[in-house]
């Protein structure tokens, strides 16, 4: 028999009192009881992870699968039965594979974490790990720009204000470098540096703590240099929130979902429909290899693991301009 944590009411406190269990999480019924232990086995997954975009994305699943569990009046055993029982509900709530992938992920890592320190027999916990994900078929076309859309999103901030002069620089960098927005954010004054005569944003941190040296072209500095005289920005952040009057309003921008508006409302602005910076980034990679770029540098600048997972990223290059059946011939009057 192993130990666990069960959170019990007391009057009104709620104190934690161990209990002998093998496979049993014991999530009660009543949110309230209960809050203390979710959150304490949240954290238990989120010490392990470095990712600032993994720790949220793993947060937000563990929320949404003891949410399921109070709501559902599933039986709150931690078993292979009930996780499969989960995905077969996100399955029934029409989430994409990916979503449904993505809420399997942090329960998996759930069962390992408590397995190494304890609290689940390791049998359980590997039949919880084999809970298949849903298969992706085909490949995903994704949203990308063309060169003329991508010039004309560019451009939609007016030159003639601190914020349109401070957008500019943010769209260059999205598009011309196809940085992730929070590695946008993270840009100081002084990363910006020469390496071999050209302008680089050297030892950039991204997604799995990869380093890599970001290459920053002429035009994109031009508009980054715009912004810092505008501003009299000389140190720290780079990109600082600008208020309504025109004027620095901060030392930061912490908030993720202020580049996802800012592309947004541009993007309405030039008539581009549906857009979010993740495009952009997917749009730089695309024009970097229309343009006769080698995979591998593409891999290179924006920080893939590996070049498989750039060559996934850019799908094969299906001529959707002159595609194979439009010219069948076939009598369609």
């Amino acid at each position: 028999m192993l130990l666990g944590v069960l959170i019990t009411p007391d009057n009104p406190r709620y104190r934690a009192t161990l209990f002998s269990v093998t496979s049993e999480l014991q999530i009660l019924p009543l949110p309230a009881a209960n809050a203390e232990f979710e959150a304490w086995m949240i954290d238990l997954v989120l010490n392990g992870v470095t990712s600032v975009h993994s720790r949220r994305s793993y947060k937000t699943g563990l929320t949404a699968f003891f949410t399921w569990i109070r709501v559902s009046g599933a039986e709150p055993a931690f078993t292979k039965a009930l996780v499969q029982q989960y995905r077969s509900a996100l399955l029934a709530d029409g989430l994409s594979s990916s979503t449904v992938n993505l809420r399997l992920s942090p329960i998996r890592k759930l069962a390992r974490e408590m397995a190494d320190n304890g609290m689940l027999e390791p049998a359980t916990a590997a039949a919880i790990e084999r809970v298949p994900g849903v298969e992706k078929r085909g490949n995903r076309v994704g949203n990308w720009l063309m060169k003329e859309q991508a010039n004309s999103l560019l451009n939609a901030p007016n030159p003639r204000t601190l914020t349109g002069l401070r957008d500019r620089a943010i769209l260059a960098l999205l598009l011309g470098c196809g940085l992730r927005r929070a590695e946008l954010l993270r840009i100081n004054f002084e990363d910006l540096q020469q390496r071999e005569g050209r302008w680089v944003l050297p030892d950039m941190a991204g997604k799995g703590n990869r380093v890599r040296t970001v290459t920053v072209p002429a035009g994109v500095k031009t508009r980054i240099d715009a912004w810092l005289k505008a501003s009299g920005i000389t140190e720290d952040r780079l990109f600082r929130p600008v208020s309504k009057a025109g004027e620095l309003a901060g030392t930061e921008i912490r908030d993720e979902k202020a580049v996802w508006r800012l592309v947004t409302r541009y993007a309405k602005a030039s008539d581009l429909g549906k857009l979010a910076p993740h495009d952009l980034r997917r749009t730089c990679a695309k024009l970097c290899r229309k343009a006769g770029g080698d995979l591998e540098q593409i891999q290179l600048l924006l920080g893939h693991a590996s070049i498989q997972t750039t060559e996934r990223y850019l799908g094969t290059e299906q001529a959707l301009a002159h595609a194979v059946n439009d010219a069948i011939g076939l009598d369609m009057g």
